[in-house]
């Protein structure tokens, strides 16, 4: 008989448990998922390089499989992608909840909409597309309050709110992890939290599992841990229960399963948010199947096949717990101990999500945990004693990130490419030039001054950033790695540091159209990538290819007219105005300086103007960078009519970076600091550079007594 076929969106870590029952299930297993590496994706029969977020993508591979054979349901797990479920299901004809539906329960402000007009006990809740609207919201809510990104997922941008001070660095990282930048402002519920995993069925609901939800590490919200069964009063439970129910009505949820995240406040219970889906956390796939004996994934996918749920009553009554690994903050050195503390009596599983060499940094969203232990004992005390003690036993330990410098990292990233005949020399000379102009102009110090409360935080092509930096790849890439790493790993590193570090990256110089494909399918999801093309290409080709990156993601595309070798690449006017409208989004040129070219960039709607080293190589008595941006922003404050955004490159971090934004650069863009640091860490080490900038202009700031950016101009004076 043939098999039946079920397709499982994300082949990551909480989602491999469903792969492996499906396919003891007999079920030949399809697995959707952007990163072709993971586990999931290797054991699946049938991998499909597709990401979970995008929808067109997903339900577009679906119908192409479904001309080759037959699917009968598609599901997914522990990730934020109910409505790709959805959206294939419909296609396909297969159960499945109403796309609508689906996106009700993953957009917060939908949802809370929903719960509204249905009388679901809640939080009062705004939406705010603005900061503007945000600040109104809070003055009219009860303090403190919560910001969120409207349709996001682990905590990413939620932070709880007391002071109005607050509300500009809130919204704005709300904002930022928000893919459709949709912020949603309600007020905080106190107490405790209840996790809870439904089923739903044919009208019917069954409740498969009830978790205390451990938070931790305000103002952010940080899962770092859950116990089951709960230890609340039976009739707290029964309320958290009939209120998610309630709530799985008024969005409309008809099959498949629903995870709720329920607050058990002074007036009764209140959802915190419910999405269509099992849950996450290592709940569904670990905690409950050893806390009841009921294997609650195999009988989801009963349900996405269209059966009725098998095996839903438990077979025993233990207390099963998950606590996250939280080690401090460092860079790990060895981590020493996991196989001892995987042999204590009641440890089932032990996740280690880092490895020697990483950089931990203090959680603001729930991916930033080291790992996590799942315990399981008779008792509740028993139960968290066990876990207690897996997480003594195994020893991370840390080197401070005091006792982490500079210049270890270009040390250890000199050591790798001494191979590459004289690389790492040319890197560290590269900016000689436009250092020793730089040096005219000095700070002057200032303190005699109130405490000042610094913010590093702004705005840029509409996206928030943590501080003025873009990390701005090198050229020549593969020439410059030479084998050190892949130039997949170097741009995979490159924006998941821009991501998780809330900054923006710039990607260049494709060699081929491979290059451009990985780079656009590494982009996608994080709304952190520029893409730069070379004024050497064909008008239709730039066309062709500023188009695809903004279908793919990119936050904003832009061209080079001098490029990685130098050669310089003219453009009329009437060229770079159909590239500019060309495309919806920030529009960054590279190469001009002159007052004639900087008013045709304003007049046809040129978003940023990037300066950078390689025009010195022009001509001979070329001005320096320094002084170059000094005149551009005199220029374009006096004649530009539109705003434009000054981009500078610096090879390094630090101060220098720093006297570029006083001399009015909006960002500075970094090349080869983030460079060896990517080559001699990788992710962490970007990361770790990035944090280690951040610390020292907000150390510089407080010596000039700048609390924002604005203010260090007037600390900049010439010699």
């Amino acid at each position: 008989m043939t098999k039946r076929r079920i397709i499982i969106i994300g082949g990551g870590l909480l989602q491999t448990p469903a792969i492996e029952i499906a396919k003891d299930m007999g079920l030949y297993t399809i697995v959707f998922d952007m990163n072709k590496e993971t586990y999931g994706m290797k054991i699946a029969d049938f991998p499909v390089v597709v990401s979970t977020r995008d929808v067109e993508g997903a339900v577009r591979m679906a119908r192409d499989l479904s001309l080759k054979m037959k699917v009968d349901g598609v599901i997914t797990v522990g990730t934020d992608a109910s409505t790709t479920v959805a959206a294939v299901a419909n296609a396909l004809g297969v159960p499945g909840n109403r796309f609508e539906d689906a996106y009700a329960a993953t957009n917060k402000i939908r949802m809370r909409e929903r719960f509204k007009l249905n009388n679901v006990p809640q939080p009062n809740f705004y939406p705010a597309w603005s900061y503007d609207k945000a600040l109104s919201a809070f003055h009219k809510l009860n303090k403190p309050v919560v910001v969120k990104p409207a349709d996001n997922m682990g905590s990413r941008g939620v932070m709880k709110i007391t002071n109005e001070k607050d509300m500009l660095y809130g919204f704005n990282r709300a904002k930022s992890a928000s893919p459709s930048g949709e912020v949603i402002i309600e007020e905080f519920m106190d107490g405790p939290e209840l996790s809870i995993d439904m089923l739903i069925y044919e009208d019917n609901i069954y409740v498969t599992g009830v978790a205390d939800r451990i938070i931790e590490f305000p103002p952010y919200f940080i899962e770092t841990g859950h116990i089951m069964p709960s230890a609340l009063e039976e009739s707290e439970i029964n309320d958290a229960i009939n209120v998610m129910k309630k709530g799985i009505k008024a969005l409309g949820l008809s099959i498949g399963a629903a995870k709720g995240d329920i607050k058990v406040t002074k007036n009764g219970a209140m959802v915190g948010e419910i999405a269509a889906r099992l849950s996450g956390g290592f709940m569904s796939a670990y905690t409950y199947p050893l806390s009841s004996g009921v294997n609650l994934i195999k009988n989801a996918i009963e349900i996405a096949l269209g059966d009725k749920p098998s095996d839903l009553k438990p077979k025993w009554d233990k207390v099963a717990v998950e606590k996250a690994f939280l080690p401090g903050v460092g860079i790990i050195d060895s981590i020493q101990g996991i196989e001892k503390a995987k042999s204590i009596d009641g440890v089932k599983e032990i996740f280690i999500k880092t490895k020697a060499g990483d950089l931990l940094i203090a959680p603001t969203n729930n991916l930033e945990k080291a790992g996590n232990v799942i315990a399981v004992a008779d008792t509740r005390d028993e139960a968290i004693k066990i876990a207690n003690e897996a997480i003594s036993t195994i020893h991370f330990n840390i080197k401070s990130e005091a006792s982490i410098t500079v210049d270890e990292i270009k040390k250890t990233a000199s050591e790798m490419l001494k191979l590459n005949t004289g690389l790492y020399e040319e890197l560290s000379n590269t900016d000689i030039d436009s250092i020793t102009a730089l040096n005219k102009y000095r700070f002057s110090h200032s303190l005699i001054h109130e405490s000042v409360n610094i913010n590093t935080n702004t705005m840029l092509f509409g996206c928030h950033i943590s501080q003025p930096i873009i990390i701005d790849t090198v050229s020549n890439l593969s020439e410059a790695l030479n084998g050190v790493m892949s130039i997949k790993d170097y741009y995979k590193s490159i924006i998941e540091a821009s991501d998780e570090s809330e900054v923006i990256s710039i990607f260049r110089d494709f060699e081929c159209d491979d290059n451009l494909n990985m780079v656009l399918d590494i982009i996608k999801d994080t709304q952190r990538g520029i893409l730069m093309f070379s004024a050497a290409l064909s008008q239709d080709a730039l066309i062709k290819k500023l188009k695809l990156a903004e279908e793919n993601g990119a936050l904003a595309v832009g061209i080079d007219l001098i490029d990685s070798k130098n050669n310089f690449h003219t453009k009329s006017e009437t060229e770079l105005k159909a590239l500019v409208k060309a495309v919806n989004i920030p529009f960054v040129l590279s190469g001009i300086t002159s007052e004639n070219d900087l008013r045709i960039a304003a007049k046809i709607g040129i978003n940023s103007v990037y300066i950078k080293n390689n025009i010195r190589f022009l001509l001979r008595r070329g001005e320096s960078i320094s002084d170059t941006l000094t005149r551009v922003s005199l220029f374009l404050k006096k004649n530009s009519k539109s705003d434009i955004n000054i981009l500078v490159e610096s090879s390094f971090l630090g101060e220098d970076a720093l006297a570029y934004l006083a001399l009015g650069a909006n960002a500075v863009c970094i090349t080869n600091d983030i460079f060896m640091a990517c080559v001699a860490k990788g992710r962490k080490g970007v990361q770790y550079m990035l944090n280690y900038n951040q610390k020292h202009f907000m150390d510089s700031m407080n010596i000039l007594g700048a609390s924002s950016l604005n203010d260090i101009k007037s600390n900049l004076i010439l010699k």
